[in-house]
């Protein structure tokens, strides 16, 4: 069975910049409110780029950063909650831009785990010599999705979007993957589609709006179960102390959920490596973000261990451990 190696890693962020103050002046908040109670200080909001806009910049980043050509991609792996359309995949719509003309495209809907779903697809792929070199992308466009009068949900989410890519290797950089959903949870975290409304159907006219719509303390208690979940299952899979991990990588979601986990978990916060009051929750694009982070500012060597995981919508959750080379 073949190893996997990580090659490269990317993101992209929008310019223009959104702070508490701003949001104030178009829901009831403030910046003293939403900071003491998500860590969250800013996001960055698209002014006009689609989710294929934004994967394609994080692709041609992650594409310099590896060092390999378009054309040596052969699998695109899209993550996504905020597609551009329902047809294309936004995966074919990045390869067209980027001119993978090998690759085989598709998208996956995990949420904010999709990052993380999209890595475990990647590494199965590699390991079995169906692929060699996978592109995988977390990005979403959530602004276009949000219901900028609910105070709730508007103040913790921001655009972007992050990708890696994945090679087979003589080394193996992940060290162990695990991934787990609970569909009975899913309305916790919902933003409906188009309705049935066709000849067939009761006719009626749907009340349903492709907004977010989150019930905030089952969301938290289930973050906090499962991150710690996830810590402990990839430890014992990886045979892997705690004290050997270098950072923790969650997904960026709320710094109360973060510091309940630490406590469970008795560590410092400070393990946990967070960037969230620079770009609030980007869903799928989270924890790329964060890993592409880490590597550009040279915090981690070879050998180091970070330890990555997401959870969010379906609900679904995942994590994995990489040893850096």
């Amino acid at each position: 069975m073949n190893k996997v190696k990580i090659i490269g890693t990317g993101s992209y962020v929008p310019s223009k910049i959104v702070n508490n103050n701003e949001l104030s002046h178009m829901v009831n908040t403030s910046d003293e409110w939403i900071t003491s109670r998500t860590g969250i200080k800013q996001r960055r909001i698209s002014e006009g780029e689609d989710t294929s806009d934004m994967a394609t910049k994080a692709a041609i980043d992650v594409i310099k950063s590896a060092k390999i050509e378009a054309n040596d991609i052969d699998l695109i792996i899209l993550a996504t909650a905020t597609p551009d359309s329902f047809i294309p995949s936004t995966s074919c719509i990045v390869q067209k831009n980027i001119k993978a003309v090998n690759a085989t495209c598709f998208d996956i809907s995990a949420a904010c785990s999709g990052f993380i779903y999209g890595m475990d697809i990647a590494a199965q792929f590699i390991r079995t010599g169906r692929f060699n070199t996978v592109l995988v992308i977390g990005a979403e466009t959530l602004s276009k999705i949000i219901d900028w009068q609910d105070r709730n949900t508007c103040i913790l989410f921001g655009d972007g979007a992050s990708a890696a890519i994945l090679q087979s290797g003589n080394e193996e950089e992940i060290l162990s993957i695990y991934t787990g959903s609970d569909g009975s949870k899913g309305k916790a975290l919902i933003c409906p589609a188009i309705p049935v409304n066709n000849f067939c159907a009761n006719p009626g006219i749907s009340l349903n709006k492709s907004t977010v719509s989150m019930d905030g303390k089952e969301i938290f208690k289930f973050a906090v179960k499962v991150l710690v979940k996830l810590v402990n299952v990839l430890l014992t899979e990886s045979h892997c102390d705690l004290k050997e991990i270098k950072y923790i990588i969650p997904h960026q979601a709320n710094s109360r959920i973060i510091e309940c986990a630490a406590k469970k978990l008795g560590i410092d916060s400070n393990k946990f490596y967070t960037n969230l009051d620079l770009y609030g929750n980007t869903s799928a694009a989270s924890v790329g973000i964060a890993l592409d982070e880490v590597y550009k500012k040279n915090l981690v060597k070879s050998g180091d261990k970070i330890l990555v995981v997401g959870f969010g919508g379906g609900l679904t959750y995942g994590g994995l451990i990489i040893k850096v080379i």
